[in-house]
């Protein structure tokens, strides 16, 4: 014990074992420090970069002559390159960091030999890029999700197996006492990505099933990758995040239970809805169909704790950026998990199917959701790693209502674009042509919002850097709010 920890001792034994606390956390957080800055600035790489690309693809829609004659410019492979590198690169590097710092944190254990996970994160990124080449340079796969080139993906299963290890082990030698709700969620992840990922390799890729089955484990596995993969980091975040800046425990552990296991139990099975019509047997789809509607009793019930929780301090998550979009991304999970729910009754998927309103449910769950959930997540871990406060509110302010305005503009132009879409395809007095000329307003939105969106993305990395790159200063004594109230103290302990 340091001389300042003995002579708090001899004063306050309370305060004294506050200390304790506080020196343990900041032990953890340095073991995590230069791993998950990594993550963070890998994930930021790919965030820009998937968002450009994203841009570019979304007026090739409504002007389809826009860059057309570059080759590794062309739709088919733009639209490619951003969704793996979101996916891939922003979503999988952002949900690591969180979920190592999470881990650590919640198992009171400081990180080990931390160059692995530097190694790891190499590794990762090494086989993001290669991939992403690989496709522009024409050797892309045509299986939606996992376009790789098959010589990235031994890069990618190392790169996993080192950074899912080490989590496992952090947890096996944790020092606390209790296993927390997050902490359940993590760990599924962690062991149900290497599952559904390398079945899909194998049967999709490396011994090719034959027929219709290659569509169903197509489907199976790229709603899982959102399901099994990213919801569980999602949902860990937010059950860390909005009880630990309000101050008080989640509203109920047993829902946290039956939330977490119905889980486990419906979503692995709620992809194949999407091949409704298709030449798959009927018994599958029906299967699908039902566990698609029995996801309600997971979202329904994490609704519930979350809001139960936030109840009667509403003023807080309005001052708190991590809370604003915590609260956004949670909200956001129960309205697109019960979209997609309602969307496998074959009533509307008859409308629906191929249609940008799929789109529109797509963007809301891995946006809406999940990425507004790690920038949530980031704007409370990195000034704990850093040692620092955030520079401005206001790009704090800038990067929240652009991002969220931007998806809510994303959602509903293609939400209702898609509907109108299919209730005219439907049609058969209606030409092909005359349908598309009438979707062409809804992709203007969606162009729109995605410039939007990068403002966002803008604001938010030039946050990071300056961050990182202004000097510490020790007159840093409270956390950078969008309004600072008497009545809200730091709690250096967090």
């Amino acid at each position: 014990m340091s001389s300042v920890s003995q002579f708090v001792a001899s004063v306050n034994p309370t305060a004294s074992a506050d200390v304790g606390v506080r020196a343990r956390l900041r032990e953890i957080d340095e073991s995590t420090r230069l791993p998950v800055l990594l993550f963070v600035g890998a994930a930021l790489f790919w965030l820009l970069g998937g968002t450009f690309f994203a841009l570019i693809a979304s007026i090739k829609l409504h002007h389809p002559d826009f860059l057309g004659e570059t080759e590794w410019l062309t739709f088919g492979i733009v639209r490619t390159v951003h969704l793996n590198t979101v996916i891939y690169g922003w979503a999988s590097n952002a949900g690591i960091a969180v979920a190592l710092w999470l881990m650590a944190r919640l198992c009171r254990t400081k990180l080990h030999h931390g160059g692995i996970l530097m190694v790891a994160m190499v590794f990762w990124n090494v086989g993001v890029l290669a991939g992403c080449l690989g496709i522009m340079a024409g050797d892309g796969l045509s299986i939606e999700w996992l376009e790789f080139p098959p010589y990235a993906t031994p890069l990618l299963f190392l790169a996993y197996a080192l950074t899912g290890v080490w989590c496992i082990i952090t947890f096996r030698f944790r020092q606390s006492e209790h296993t927390y709700v997050s902490q359940w969620f993590l760990l599924a992840a962690f062991f149900w990505f290497p599952w559904i990922y390398s079945v899909a390799q194998i049967m999709l890729v490396i011994e090719p099933a034959r027929g219709t089955i290659q569509a169903l484990v197509n489907w199976w596995f790229a709603h899982n990758v959102l399901g099994l993969w990213f919801t569980p980091i999602g949902l860990a975040a937010a059950y860390y995040f909005i009880p630990k800046v309000l101050g008080k425990p989640i509203h109920s552990y047993y829902l946290s239970i039956l939330g977490f296991w119905s889980l486990a139990l419906f979503y692995n099975w709620a992809g194949v809805h999407h091949l409704i019509g298709g030449p798959v047997p009927a018994w599958v789809i029906s299967a699908g169909t039902v566990a698609s509607v029995m996801m309600v009793i997971p979202v329904i019930v994490t609704a519930i704790n979350h809001h139960m929780t936030v109840v009667g301090s509403f003023a807080q998550v309005w001052r708190s950026p991590t809370l604003r979009f915590v609260v956004f991304g949670a909200m956001s999970y129960t309205l697109v998990s019960l979209q997609g729910s309602s969307m496998s009754l074959r009533t509307l998927n008859l409308h629906t199917h191929f249609t940008h309103y799929t789109v529109a449910h797509a963007h809301l769950g891995m946006y809406g959701f999940f990425t507004m959930i790690m920038f949530g997540s980031f704007y409370y871990i990195l000034p704990r790693l850093l040692q620092k406060e955030w520079p401005s509110s206001m790009l704090i302010s800038v990067h929240f209502w652009t991002a969220s305005l931007g998806i809510i503009l994303y959602f509903v132009g293609l939400s209702i674009g898609g509907l109108i879409q299919g209730m005219q395809m439907n049609n058969p007095d209606i030409p092909f042509l005359e349908v598309v000329a009438n979707t062409i307003p809804y992709l203007v939105s969606r162009s729109v919002a995605g410039i939007i969106i990068l403002v966002g993305h803008l604001a938010f990395t030039v946050s990071v850097v300056w961050m990182i790159l202004k000097p510490r200063s020790p007159q840093e004594t409270s956390p950078t709010l969008f309004r600072s109230p008497e009545a809200m103290p730091l709690r250096p302990s967090t």
